[in-house]
C-alpha cells in the first residue's frame, strides 16, 4: 500500500536531551492568587509559579555539553585570565571588531558607551528606542529621536525589513541637530520594540554611508545580530546561499562599535561585551570598566562565563541552530496567524508579538491593555509573557508625560533549546482560549510606578 508525500518534510531540533528541569502546573485559584500578590506584574512572580516561562530570552537559554564543559575550564585569575583571550578571539572571529572589553551584561556596555560619547544636548538617532539603552543615552545627557521607517509602527504590515532606518528621517535630524551634536547613530539588529523585526544589509550600507559622509560613529546592538543575519539570508537578495558567520562578520563591518548581550544570541546565562575599532573609543572604555564592572579582563565576569560565552559565539553562527531556533517562533506564530489571533507580521526573531489593542479594543491604552493581557494569559495557563508598550515606553525624561506608542504588545519571548513543540502548542492554545473571553477583559491601573524602568517593578490593581 502506498501513501501519499507529505508537502513537506517535518524538521527537528538540532540537539538531543541529556538533563531536565522539572516544571509544575499550578490551579486557576493559586494563579489568581500569585498575579494579585505580584501587583499583576508578571515580572514580579516567582519562577516556581510559572510553567512556562516566555518572559525572557536573556539569560534563559540552555548551555551546551560543550559549553558547560569549557566551564570547567574557567581560569579564576583577577588579571589576564585566559578565558579572556578566548571570549576576544571568538568576538574578532566571528563579529570582526579589533577590541573588545567585557561586561556582566549588554547595559553594563551601554552605560560605559553613554558615559564616554554622549554630552548635555546631544541628540542619538536609532531604528527605535530599547529601554535600557534610552536610559542610559538619557541619563548622559542626550535624547533619542527615533529614525525607523513608519512600516515598523504597523503591526500588519508585512515589511520584510521593519527595522530599516528612514533615511530622509536621518538626514533631517542630521540636519536640524548638526553632525556635532549626534554622537553616533544606534542600530539594533532585530528590532526588539517593533517585534522582533531586521534590518537589511542594503539599509545598514546606506547607513554607513550616510554617516560617513558626516563622520557619525555607527553604534550596533547586537545583541540579536545572529539572527538579523538569518533573515538577511532568507530575505535579502544575494544572500541565500551564505553562511550565518559570513553574513553576520559583513553586517557588523559597516559599523564602528558594538554593545551586546550575550544572553540573547551567545547562549548564556550571564554576559556581555563592548566591542570597537575605535582604539580611543576602547582605551576609555577599558579605564572605566575598571570603575564599574571589574578589570578590564574580566569586566563583572568569572573566567567560566567568558570560557561559556566564548563556546557560545560559535555555536550561535552555526545555520542548523539559528534554523531551528527562528522556526520554532514561527510555528508558533503561524499557529496563531491562523487562528484569526492578531499577531505582529512578519513574525520576529526572538519572540510574537500579540497586538494588544487589536486583542483588547475595549481598553483604553492609558489602562494598559498589553499588561492586562499579560496577566490573562498567565491566570489561564500559568504562561509567563512580558509586556512591550506604554508601561514599558514610560514617560518622557523632561515633561513627565506619558509616551503613549503606537505599538502596544504583548512578547511572547522564545528562550533557546529550552522548550519543546509541544510547549508551543500549550501556550498557542492558552492565547485562544483568551482570545476568545477577550470581551470580558478589563484594563489596570498603577499603584506604585518607580522613578526608572517602571515596567520592571510597577504594581497595579483591576481598573
Amino acid at each position: 500500500m502506498s501513501y501519499p508525500k507529505p508537502d513537506r518534510r517535518s524538521w527537528a531540533e538540532p540537539w538531543k536531551i541529556k538533563m531536565v528541569e522539572p516544571i509544575r502546573m499550578t490551579k486557576l485559584a493559586e494563579r489568581e492568587k500569585f498575579i494579585a500578590e505580584a501587583g499583576y506584574n508578571t515580572f514580579l512572580l516567582r519562577s516556581e509559579d510559572v510553567y512556562i516561562d516566555l518572559l525572557t530570552d536573556s539569560g534563559t537559554n540552555a548551555m551546551s555539553d560543550r559549553q558547560w564543559a569549557g566551564m570547567m575550564l574557567g581560569d579564576e585569575a583577577y588579571a589576564g585570565s585566559a578565558n579572556f583571550y578566548n571570549l576576544w578571539e571568538a568576538v574578532t572571529k566571528y563579529y570582526g571588531y579589533k577590541y573588545l572589553v567585557p561586561t556582566h551584561q549588554g547595559r553594563a556596555a551601554e552605560h560605559i558607551l553613554s558615559q564616554i560619547m554622549i554630552h548635555p544636548g546631544d541628540i542619538i538617532p536609532g531604528n527605535m528606542y530599547f529601554t535600557t539603552t534610552r536610559l542610559h543615552q538619557e541619563l548622559a545627557g542626550g535624547a533619542f529621536v527615533d529614525v525607523i521607517i513608519d512600516e515598523a509602527h504597523d503591526p500588519a504590515n508585512p515589511h520584510p525589513f521593519k527595522g530599516n532606518v528612514d533615511l530622509a528621517k536621518l538626514q533631517r535630524v542630521i540636519h536640524e541637530a548638526g553632525p556635532g551634536k549626534i554622537p553616533y547613530v544606534c542600530i539594533a539588529g532585530t528590532v526588539n520594540m517593533a517585534g522582533g523585526q531586521p534590518q537589511s544589509m542594503a539599509n545598514m550600507r546606506a547607513v554607513r554611508e550616510l554617516c560617513r559622509q558626516h563622520k557619525i560613529h555607527v553604534v550596533l546592538d547586537a545583541t540579536r545580530a545572529v539572527e538579523n543575519a538569518y533573515f538577511i539570508q532568507q530575505r535579502e537578495p544575494g544572500y541565500a546561499n551564505k553562511k550565518l558567520a559570513e553574513i553576520l562578520k559583513e553586517y557588523c563591518s559597516l559599523t564602528d562599535t558594538c554593545t551586546m548581550s550575550a544572553k540573547k544570541d551567545a547562549l548564556v546565562n550571564i554576559g556581555g561585551w563592548l566591542a570597537t575599532n575605535d582604539q580611543g573609543l576602547y582605551e576609555e572604555a577599558r579605564n572605566l570598566v575598571v570603575v564599574y564592572e571589574g578589570l578590564h579582563t574580566y569586566g563583572g565576569l568569572a573566567g567560566r562565563d567568558m570560557e561559556a560565552m566564548a563556546r557560545g559565539i560559535a555555536e550561535s553562527v552555526e545555520d542548523d541552530h539559528m534554523r531551528a531556533r527562528i522556526g520554532q517562533v514561527q510555528y508558533l506564530g503561524e499557529h496563531l496567524i491562523d487562528w484569526g489571533i492578531p499577531i505582529v507580521k512578519p513574525i520576529g526573531g526572538h519572540a510574537v508579538f500579540l497586538d494588544a489593542k487589536a486583542f483588547y479594543p475595549q481598553i483604553p491604552q492609558a489602562q494598559f491593555p498589553a499588561e492586562a493581557l499579560t496577566c490573562n494569559l498567565y491566570i489561564d495557563s500559568g504562561v509567563r509573557t512580558m509586556e512591550r508598550g506604554v508601561v514599558s515606553a514610560g514617560r518622557d525624561a523632561k515633561t513627565g508625560e506619558e509616551h503613549f506608542p503606537k505599538l502596544e504588545l504583548v512578547r511572547i519571548t522564545i528562550p533557546r533549546r529550552v522548550y519543546t513543540q509541544a510547549h508551543m502548542d500549550v501556550v498557542a492554545e492558552s492565547v485562544l482560549e483568551v482570545y476568545e473571553h477577550r470581551e470580558q477583559a478589563r484594563g489596570l491601573k498603577m499603584v506604585y510606578e518607580p522613578k526608572y524602568l517602571r515596567f520592571f517593578q510597577a504594581r497595579f490593581e483591576p481598573a
